[in-house]
């Protein structure tokens, strides 16, 4: 059986940088859509403290995310050396598809349709599907592509995840201050070596009373336009679910894949919000006894970037393995973890080895 191994990768990183002055002007409400009174400098000093994020990445107007995706998806292209038209498959993840300046949503055609016609792909038979998964989205589109090579219907494909959140917040609430714009890919293929590769891979989709923690909806302002719909999240119950699962989620990969945690290199974790982040890391290690460690093993970019949902792995991935990420690298013939949490609620992990 084949073995899915990562023979290139991209990313795009917005140029526009937003920092917390940007929201100085914003009024801010609660959930139950009453206006906040707190100064808007204090309300956003304290997000600051919470989730570590300074700074992150928004789209100019004239890109979008099918255009951002492309560029993600060109480099890898070119870091592979491979030729397009022997792309199998396209799988792209994202939330909200192709999303215009005013935050209208457009998934016809799909996202990877719209990124197989910018790199000029003549191959009929390159198959282009929209993984539609919330923030875990890249890691289930890289899961899918692993079956799809494992199952011989498949040796090359890539997958792309890219978003523009930046057009679907909420003026007024605060956790627009989250997240971000950006894209990354990988391109992925069938080897005959063995114990490579993505060498286990787990799961978990709670959508009972969890359906709803991440979800789209009206704004929280009752005066403001009611018909567009922006993310909207419960973070106390996401935190939460997150701090409960996803540890048990990345032990249970780890040791479907014969290894223990002191096998793992880095673990890649969607970068959603840094105290949750951390907080997972921390309970993962507490599963296998391990008081104390280097925080080095969960490297972090989103104090910088923000949480562009399924872009955060992919260019996290590509930042470190061009040696763009100070004091990150990953090791020849090592382990690493890459694992999200969000809307559904789903989780899933990989644990991926290096040729």
């Amino acid at each position: 059986m084949p073995n899915t191994i990562i023979i290139g990768s991209g990313s795009y990183i917005p140029n526009r940088v937003i920092g917390r002055d940007y929201f100085m002007d914003s009024e801010f409400y609660t959930d139950e859509g009453e206006k906040i009174e707190k100064p808007t400098e204090e309300i956003i000093a304290k997000f600051v403290e919470i989730t570590e994020i300074e700074n992150r990445r928004f789209i100019e107007e004239e890109l979008s995310n099918s255009k951002i995706g492309y560029q993600a998806a060109k480099a890898a292209i070119e870091d592979a050396k491979i030729d397009p038209e022997h792309l199998d498959y396209i799988i792209y993840a994202s939330n909200f598809g192709e999303v215009t300046v005013n935050g209208y949503v457009n998934f016809m055609p799909n996202m990877a349709a719209r990124v197989k016609n910018q790199l000029g792909i003549k191959n009929r038979k390159c198959i282009t599907y929209d993984m539609i998964f919330g923030c875990p989205g890249w890691v289930e589109a890289m899961i899918l592509a692993n079956n799809l090579i494992k199952a011989k219907v498949a040796k090359t494909i890539l997958v792309v995840g890219a978003e523009t959140l930046s057009r679907v917040t909420d003026p007024y609430d605060r956790n627009k201050m989250i997240f971000a714009d950006g894209a990354g890919a990988v391109v992925v293929q069938a080897t005959e070596e063995e114990n490579v590769g993505i060498i286990s891979h787990n799961t978990l989709c709670d959508n009972s009373a969890e359906l709803n923690y991440l979800e789209n909806n009206s704004s929280i302002n009752k005066d403001f336009d009611q018909k567009r719909l922006f993310v909207r999240m419960q973070g106390r119950k996401i935190y939460e679910y997150a701090l409960k699962n996803v540890p048990t989620a990345i032990k249970e990969t780890i040791d479907d894949a014969g290894l223990s945690l002191t096998d793992i290199d880095k673990i890649l974790i969607h970068q959603a919000n840094a105290k949750m982040d951390y907080a997972m890391v921390e309970r993962l290690h507490k599963l296998y006894n391990i008081k104390e460690y280097d925080h080095a093993i969960s490297p972090m970019t989103i104090q910088e970037f923000g949480n562009s949902s399924v872009a955060t792995i992919p260019t996290m991935f590509d930042l470190i393995i061009k040696g763009k990420m100070a004091g990150q690298s990953f090791k020849e013939k090592g382990n690493i973890v890459m694992t999200s949490v969000g809307a559904g609620m789903n989780i899933n992990a990989i644990v991926y080895r290096f040729p």
